[in-house]
């Protein structure tokens, strides 16, 4: 069985005259995505890799998650193919993963996550959510073999107050 833990990115600032990759998060952005790390942290089997989009505000939401799960932020990773926007990316990293990985962590970027969920999961989702935990389950032993799973659990910021 292979599970895969999605991540949108948190809120992010329009504030500066920045190229898109360099956006930091905003307050909202920052405080999200600590409760959201501290409320999964319970929820979850810890993952055994995580990635993250090299853009400012999906690593700095996947470190204030790491941080809430007490994951050390030496073990996040960063891919450039998950700076994608379409899903064709994001499909190729997770397929690509090594098999000896059963629980996978990526934060990443709309439509992509959207598209993802939609495609592989058994729940829609209109929209992924900003700083939103999607987990999705597959009866499959090699990455390069998911299709439909499960979606066992969706959880955006809003839940939680």
């Amino acid at each position: 069985m292979k599970t895969l833990y999605l991540i949108r990115h948190a809120k992010s600032s329009w504030e500066f005259d920045l190229n898109d990759h360099e956006r930091p998060l905003n307050d909202r952005g920052l405080d999200d995505a600590s409760k959201m790390g501290a409320f999964i942290r319970e929820k979850i089997t810890m993952p055994q890799r995580i990635v993250s989009s090299g853009a400012v505000r999906a690593k700095t939401t996947a470190l204030l998650y790491l941080k809430a799960l007490g994951i050390p932020e030496e073990q996040l990773e960063l891919s450039n193919e998950l700076y994608d926007f379409n899903g064709t990316g994001l499909d190729n990293f997770i397929r690509s993963c090594d098999d000896s990985i059963d629980r996978l962590m990526v934060f990443g970027h709309n439509n992509a996550l959207t598209y993802w969920v939609n495609q592989y999961g058994d729940k829609s989702i209109d929209n992924v959510a900003t700083a939103a935990f999607t987990q999705i389950n597959f009866d499959v032993e090699r990455w390069e073999d998911v299709d439909q799973g499960k979606t066992t659990r969706y959880v955006k910021p809003k839940q939680l107050k």
